[in-house]
Order: structure tokens, then C-alpha cells, then sequence
């Protein structure tokens, strides 16, 4: 049988989701609770890099294994993983459901604040300066309507295309600081980041929003802003079609 696990995970300690030798990795650390736990071997598949330092509130992953005690097993999990991750549910889904290739949409949240605060260390991005939303939001609303965000992706990505489909873009005030929340069908590779970092100088005034578009235009990652701290990002949502559940 096959099993979606849903995750959360603080990734300040670990080297990114995606196993890699000689470093520690999300995937990794689960794949052993696990395999100690069902007495073998059991790869897991995310549904998607996160890069070293950055957080999920829910990431997805798939695994197979004989008919388990979902509660049981969730249970186990928690007591046997470390207090930076945490497994909140075990869903059956169908033989062929695919964590990575199934996902209609991902979204993720970047996190910031004004004030000088060392709780937030690790899990917010510490901004000098306030910025102008209404700069912003008209930024956001360009997402909206761009379609290839090479100037987006980190250099030497290994992909067919930068087409990338914004489903949403939000740049938030909250208290004590702002929040950007972006849904898309897929993302580059430091993408989000990237965006954020060009946000922000849309923000201050560094970049108009004619030069906004310029950058998306020629696709050039030189062109775009410097990216952001991985500690403020966090992969929020992965949504699928309902029918891969099995209940």
C-alpha cells in the first residue's frame, strides 16, 4: 500500500529536504524512523526540495509499506524523530499517487519582521526598513500575469522550461512586520527567495515597477534582486485532486 505522510519540519539544523552524502537531511533522518520502525528499508519521495535553512509548516511525502496502523504508526514516529520534526498525519492513497508529480499547486510563506527581535531569529527575516505595499501589490499583481521567471532561478538549473504558473501572490502587513504568501503549480529552484528579494527593492524604492518588468523580461538572474535569508521561508500547502485519497 502506499501512504502520504504529511510533515512539518524546522530546517535550521538540516542540510535541505533531499538526501545528499555527507550532511543531514530531512529526508534522510525520516527515512531511518522508518525503516527502524517497519523492520526495513523504506525510501520516501517529498514533494519538493526545500533548500538548507528552510522550514515547513506541511510538506508531503510518499512511502510503501504492508497494511499499518496509521495512529499508531504517526505515534511512533513523533516519539522516535527529533523535536525539530514532526509527523501530523499518515493518509492511504492510491497504489500510483506520487507526492512530486501529483501536486496540483504548492504554495510557501516568507516570513518578516521590523523590530530587532531574538526570538525570531531562525524563523523570520529582520527588515531595517518598512516598505511601500502599495508598490508591492502592483509587483504581485505582474506575477499574476508572467509566465517564464528565469530571472528567478538560480543559474545551471537542470530544467526543461521556466514556465511557472502564479496562482496567488500576497504581500501581507502583519504585526510587527509582513508576510508574503505565493501559490504557484511549480517552482524554481530559489525562486521564491529571489522573488522576495526583488519584492523588497520594489518596496524601498530601489526598483520601479517598469524596471520590475524589465527584469522579468530578460530573464537574466543578474538583473533580479539579491536573494533573500532561507530562515524566513516555509513551505505552507501542497494541494492534490481529492480522488488519490482513500478516505
Amino acid at each position: 500500500m502506499r501512504f502520504f505522510l504529511e510533515i512539518s519540519y524546522d530546517g535550521s539544523k538540516y542540510h535541505g529536504w533531499q538526501y545528499q552524502p555527507n550532511v543531514v537531511s530531512i529526508q534522510e533522518i525520516i527515512e531511518n524512523a522508518l525503516g527502524n520502525l517497519l523492520g526495513t528499508k523504506t525510501p520516501i519521495v517529498g514533494s519538493g526540495r526545500t533548500d538548507a535553512g528552510v522550514h515547513a509548516s506541511c510538506q508531503i511525502a510518499h512511502f510503501d509499506a504492508k497494511k499499518i496502523d496509521n495512529e499508531n504508526l504517526k505515534f511512533k514516529l513523533n516519539s522516535f524523530l527529533p523535536q525539530e520534526i514532526a509527523i501530523h498525519n499518515i493518509y492511504p492513497v492510491t497504489r500510483e499517487a506520487h507526492a512530486r508529480f501529483d501536486a496540483i499547486s504548492r504554495s510557501y510563506v516568507y516570513k518578516m519582521h521590523l523590530d530587532k527581535n531574538p526570538f525570531k531569529v531562525g524563523i523570520s527575516h529582520y527588515l531595517r526598513t518598512p516598505v511601500s505595499l502599495s508598490s508591492i501589490k502592483e509587483a504581485c499583481n505582474v506575477l499574476l500575469n508572467c509566465i517564464d521567471f528565469e530571472a528567478m532561478s538560480k543559474v545551471n538549473t537542470d530544467v526543461n522550461h521556466f514556465n511557472c504558473q502564479i496562482l496567488k501572490a500576497q504581500w501581507k502587513e502583519v504585526d510587527g512586520g509582513y508576510v508574503f504568501l505565493i501559490q504557484s503549480n511549480r517552482f524554481l529552484r530559489g525562486m521564491v527567495r529571489a522573488l522576495v528579494g526583488t519584492l523588497l527593492e520594489v518596496g524601498t524604492g530601489k526598483m520601479s515597477i517598469g524596471r520590475f518588468n524589465e527584469v522579468l523580461a530578460a530573464k537574466e538572474r543578474a538583473h533580479a534582486g539579491v536573494s533573500v535569508p532561507a530562515s524566513g521561508l516555509f513551505l505552507s500547502k501542497v494541494e492534490y485532486p481529492k480522488d488519490i485519497y482513500l478516505n
